[in-house]
């Protein structure tokens, strides 16, 4: 693994500046390796961290960069130690597709917290390549970082529960919380705030969405099955839910003041951030000690986790809520995601889209 195979070339669209706008860009896919598995791409769901990452919002964007990392596609070619796929299966990838294997989250199936993961795109493999993600025609993932679609589970459908889908299961596996019964709130009702909503509900939890207007509570409360739907602002409504919470999941992706989410938690609340901000959040430290209440974080989910989440939504026929698009629509979609204008993710429709210029 590690060669370049000189000639097979892909396209796929790029981000060549921090404007973030995308268009056509043709590059070479390395060769099939061993342990890997070369994928037809055949959608890709759209993340906010796509937005943050094309227009170096964080700082560390290199360019050209092909963006997506709810990777859903087929296999057409695997390498001779691939013992987990074969021609034909529809698979997935998330997120990242590289670690070191030998530091102690590796060893404890925790890769996303390996300190030398690898992202699925903005990063350099170990081939010396930049990677690039599923806006394009395929990609060669290692075997690792792959994961199968379950079979019945539309491809579209599939592709935001890579990401988004993960990232709350993930925390709600490990802290504990997915024993039916409790009491969460989902701060946020985007594309991981609404997959939030339907996973914890599943699990047998009564779900308050926390928002900052009225615009979607007919949608959380009729669509994804909410049981209340609160405005942060309302203090009477948040005076009412407080210490009533064992969770919150705060998927906001800006700063925000914590104390009034805080104030929701019962004893040993747990508040679990998730969005990406760069700015330092601030809280009041009597809010935490009065109640041994939590702050803690939660970074997407690992193989195993994301093996597991698809297998939970398959079996309560779980689905996400998208917007299918075609390539060329994609820089109007990121536009509208700055704007927060997409119920609830959106998805691009790779193979049916033309990609060259």
């Amino acid at each position: 693994m590690g060669k370049m195979e000189v000639g097979r070339k892909t396209t796929g669209w790029a981000a060549r500046d921090p404007s973030g706008l995308l268009s056509p860009y043709t590059y070479t896919l390395r060769e099939t390796g061993p342990e890997d598995v070369h994928i037809r791409i055949i959608c890709c769901g759209i993340c906010h961290t796509d937005l943050h990452q094309t227009k170096n919002d964080l700082g560390m964007s290199n360019y050209p960069m092909v963006p997506g990392h709810e990777v859903v596609g087929e296999v057409v070619e695997v390498g001779s130690d691939v013992s987990k796929f074969t021609t034909g299966d529809i698979v997935g990838v998330g997120c990242l597709v590289g670690c070191c294997g030998g530091c102690s989250p590796c060893e404890r199936d925790l890769e996303q917290y390996c300190p030398k993961k690898i992202w699925s795109y903005n990063d350099v493999y170990i081939d010396g390549q930049p990677t690039q993600g599923g806006f394009a025609r395929a990609t060669v993932v290692h075997q690792k970082f792959v994961v199968k679609i379950p079979e019945g589970m539309a491809v579209e459908q599939a592709a935001p529960l890579l990401c988004a889908g993960v990232t709350v299961y993930s925390p709600l596996a490990h802290f504990g919380l997915k024993r039916p019964g409790l009491r969460g709130g989902i701060l946020g009702l985007g594309g991981v705030g609404h997959m939030g909503v339907k996973i914890a509900k599943a699990m047998g939890h009564h779900v308050t969405v926390i928002s900052s207007s009225n615009k979607k509570k007919e949608e959380a409360l009729k669509d994804l099955g909410a049981d209340d739907y609160v405005i942060g602002s309302d203090q009477s409504k948040m005076n009412e839910l407080a210490d009533s919470m064992d969770y919150i999941i705060d998927t906001v992706p800006v700063h925000h003041t914590l104390e009034p989410y805080l104030s929701l938690l019962r004893l040993d609340g747990k508040l679990i951030l998730m969005g990406v901000i760069s700015n330092p959040l601030q809280f009041l430290t009597p809010m935490v000690m009065l109640g041994r209440k939590v702050i803690t974080g939660s970074f997407i989910g690992s193989m195993k986790e994301t093996e597991e989440m698809l297998e939970f939504c398959k079996e309560k026929g779980l689905s996400s809520i998208i917007e299918v698009v075609k390539m060329d629509y994609v820089n109007t979609a990121f536009e509208r995601l700055e704007k927060n204008d997409v119920r609830y993710r959106f998805v691009v429709d790779v193979e049916g889209s033309k990609l060259e210029a």
